[in-house]
């Protein structure tokens, strides 16, 4: 029984509580449904009935119609976002339109086929990847895009490692040859699009230019090593033996006043050009790029393990702020930047575990938010986050922001915006990335389920990799239709308050007593696996992730 069910594609299927049994019996009987897997993707799994038509379930006192995922792909694909939504496929698949993290082909002005081709990862976690895509997409170098594993997470594919034996990511192709670290690429990308052909030049075109370069360099390098000395080995405290260790006391540990003194270094690096960026140029260049990779992942971390947020204005770090407020104006920046929950998940298998301390009452607090422990991924949401400012540039791609005429301020922000209508973008963009993946998502939620849990996968250094596992199939129809309800909440739900409460009522009507722990378990699972920026950007992703927490607590 455990095999047969699953997607019930549907234009309306009214509810009522059956038993596994009762369900099973019926949708065999009526549709013969066939089951199909692959080994190599649970994710990719698909389950196919061999009618069109639906399935009736009807109480005796009321009766609530779910639409299926093909109407509610074309109902959310009406609404202004997923029009633009839909539009932008369009484009990015002839290599134009916004940049993305799962975009294939980048072509800008150009029309001729790229002649270089990059590997990089597939989810936008990889910090050497994101330098390397950060400095294409300001240069608009056209190139081919190849999406490969990170090693963490999942089983890299063999056609790739024919060509790069040991796996680095990024890789580039040129003309048969393989190229890999991430440096040498942005470097050779830089000559060979030179400014004489209409490029941006990234380094400078002069000797003192050049001098500051590698003095800047050396800065990041030396930021680096103070960030891995903080975040990787046990704090020795503050005090005496903090001031022993080269701190100045004062709470600090010596390992963490020597990152904020390396920090402080950077931050008057910035202050020094009369723009935002470390050299005089009105757009980033490549020590920039060098820089916000590993910064990005240090907000994150000194947030989360140390309760360090250099973000506050009382650290003084005004021209690191400034800095990343402009980084935070530019779209190609939106698409690859993770969200600090991400980030912290993608650190240990990448760099190690990170240790505790720090600041302990801030720390405690700023780790559970970012977690959502302390309800920052429940409905009603703030408009903005404590930790990660969404407005400061474009939180959404800009296509979808024109389409409900949300205009930036003057300065490039959105922090003047019409928040109702903000929210409105947000969750509509979850329901559109929902709807367009809704069997898929199903499949992948159930293997949080109770048969799911129990089967044989091979383990990956990422916490939440899980790339063969298999999922439960015997509540798959059960966590399809709760995904279902949840996207017609995104889609309706009346900026002003929470879902309605019938919604609500016809979530738990439609889930079978029998079922319940289990599509309980499996929300939770794909709600812990909404990747940032892979799925989407934070400003969406959030809503997506507090819809779920609104059916899971529906549910309870």
């Amino acid at each position: 029984a455990k095999h047969i069910v699953s997607r019930i594609k549907t234009h309306q299927v009214p509810i009522m509580k059956l038993s596994v049994l009762g369900l099973t019996t019926l949708v065999t009987a009526t549709y013969g449904f066939t089951y199909s897997s692959s080994t190599a993707a649970a994710s990719r799994t698909t389950l196919f009935p061999s009618s069109s038509s639906f399935l009736s379930m009807a109480s005796a006192s009321t009766t609530t119609t779910v639409p299926s995922w093909d109407t509610l792909q074309s109902d959310v694909g009406e609404t202004p976002v997923g029009q633009a939504l839909n539009d932008q496929i369009q484009l990015r698949a002839d290599g134009k339109g916004s940049p993305h993290v799962q975009n294939k082909l980048r072509r800008f002005q150009s029309d001729a086929d790229p002649q270089i081709t990059l590997y990089r990862d597939h989810a936008g976690w990889c910090p050497y990847c994101q330098k390397t895509m950060l400095l294409i997409e300001e240069k608009q170098i056209p190139i081919k895009i190849d999406l490969v594993p990170m090693r963490s997470y999942g089983d890299k594919p063999r056609e790739f490692l024919q060509k790069v034996p040991n796996g680095l990511l990024p890789a580039i192709e040129v003309n048969g040859q393989i190229i890999t670290e991430s440096s040498v690429i942005m470097d050779l990308l830089d000559k060979w699009h030179p400014p004489k052909e209409g490029y941006k030049p990234m380094l400078p075109q002069d000797d003192a230019g050049m001098k500051r370069y590698e003095q800047l360099a050396r800065l990041e390098r030396e930021l680096f090593s103070w960030w891995c000395t903080l975040l990787f080995r046990p704090e020795m405290g503050g005090g005496a033996l903090g001031r022993l260790m080269g701190g100045k006391g004062g709470g600090m540990s010596g390992s963490m006043q020597g990152f904020m003194d390396c920090m402080k270094t950077v931050d008057a690096e910035l202050k020094k050009t009369n723009g935002p960026w470390f050299f005089d140029n009105d757009y980033p260049t490549m020590i920039d790029f060098v820089f916000v990779s590993h910064v990005e992942r240090m907000l994150a971390s000194c947030a989360y393990w140390k309760g360090l947020n250099l973000r506050d204005p009382k650290w003084k770090l005004d021209g690191l702020n400034s800095w990343l407020e402009a980084f935070a104006k530019r779209e190609y920046f939106l698409a690859f930047a993770a969200d600090h929950y991400n980030t912290i998940k993608n650190i240990p298998p990448q760099y190690g575990p990170g240790y505790d301390g720090g600041f302990v009452d801030d720390q405690e607090k700023m780790s559970r938010n970012i977690v959502g422990e302390d309800g920052s991924w429940n409905l009603p949401l703030s408009h903005d986050d404590d930790l990660q400012p969404l407005y400061k540039g474009p939180p959404l791609p800009v296509s979808v922001l024109e389409s409900m005429d949300l205009q930036p301020d003057s300065n490039g922000a959105y922090e003047s915006v019409d928040p109702a209508a903000m929210q409105k973008a947000c969750r509509l963009m979850a329901a559109w990335k929902l709807a367009g993946n809704g069997i898929n998502i199903a499949n992948f939620a159930a293997r949080g389920g109770p048969e799911g849990a129990r089967n044989p996968r091979k383990t990956f250094g990422a916490e939440l990799a899980d790339p063969y596992a298999e999922f439960d199939a015997a509540i798959v129809p059960s966590v399809d239709v709760a995904l279902r309800i949840v996207c017609m909440a995104l889609k309706e739900t009346d900026t002003e308050g929470l879902p309605d409460a019938a919604l609500a009522q016809v979530l738990k009507e439609s889930v079978p007593r029998e079922h319940l722990a289990g599509v309980v378990s499996s929300i939770s699972y794909v709600r812990d696996r909404v990747g940032v920026p892979r799925d989407l950007p934070l400003a969406s992703a959030r809503y997506l992730r507090a819809y779920l927490n609104w059916a899971i607590d529906s549910l309870r």
